[in-house]
């Protein structure tokens, strides 16, 4: 049975971004020779040629395309697994959480508590990190858990605990015409632009991205745009800034996420204090 090796994968995928066989030779550090010597083992594999060859760029055919993205996911995977062992093999095992700074509804410190407060529990080391590198942390294996809002992340590959429904906030500068209104409805704010988190989808009419809260902050009170956040954040809003009730928007979730198929016995007790925590 055909095989394809990490390595083969590994170039396929530098001429898949480069497409160019001598830069993609140079940044693997072998000769330009071996590289297509490597294309054609795969092409003759897969049984279909990869690449659209003419002149000195090439171009990725149909199956090339499919064969970088599956390259990507597989060598990603590989990455994350060689992670997660590393860290497996150590003698002090621990868990590392990856949170965005204010994003944990709150919880954080009572599952930490009640985490401890269990049998045998491990060291866990909380990850502050940007809004987007959660999900890509996880993915990586650099993390076992995350606390993610959803929406706005994809959550394809991870499996989640539901911990905290929450509704959300219009935050507004105080000195906005809609500011001294108790409620707010998305209709409201149609044709303003909207804050959203690096690396997220934002709404239909996007406003700046931002990486953290004082970034958020900073270009709300500016006028530069909203932001629609949820309603445990109200606390950590500045002075010149007011939180009102978003009517009629979908309330966000506070998730408890890790890698789909894990088969870590510390992270399935974590998840169990944490369900247990929330059902308390």
């Amino acid at each position: 049975m055909d095989r394809l090796e990490t390595r083969e994968l590994a170039h396929f995928l530098a001429l898949a971004e480069e497409l160019h066989f001598g830069r993609a030779a140079r940044r693997l550090g072998i000769s330009q020779p071996a590289l297509s010597r490597t294309v054609a083992r795969l092409e003759r594999r897969v049984g279909a040629p990869l690449l659209l060859r003419g002149g000195r760029e090439q171009a990725l055919t149909g199956a090339g395309r499919v064969l970088a993205r599956e390259a990507a996911a597989v060598l990603a995977a590989a990455d994350a697994a060689l992670h997660r062992t590393r860290r497996a093999g150590q003698h002090e095992p621990r868990l590392v959480l990856a949170v965005k700074p204010g994003g944990d509804g709150g919880l954080l410190p009572a599952l930490l508590a009640a985490h401890r407060a269990g049998p045998d529990p491990v060291r866990v080391d909380v990850l502050l990190c940007d809004p987007a590198e959660r999900v890509r942390l996880l993915h990586d294996g650099t993390a076992d858990l995350a606390l993610l809002h959803h929406p706005p992340h994809d959550l394809t590959g991870l499996d989640t605990e539901l911990l905290l429904t929450e509704n959300q906030l219009a935050v507004l500068p105080r000195t906005h015409p809609l500011a001294d209104r108790p409620r707010l409805r998305p209709a409201d704010l149609a044709g303003e632009p909207t804050v959203r988190w690096q690396g997220t989808s934002g709404p239909d009419r996007a406003g700046p991205e931002v990486r953290d809260l004082t970034q958020l902050q900073q270009l709300v009170a500016l006028g530069q745009a909203v932001a629609v956040l949820p309603e445990s954040v109200r606390g950590q809003l500045r002075a010149d800034l007011c939180g009102i009730p978003l009517l009629g928007a979908a309330p966000t979730a506070l998730l408890l996420a890790w890698p789909e198929h894990s088969t870590s016995p510390v992270t399935a007790a974590f998840v169990r204090t944490a369900a247990a925590l929330v059902a308390a």
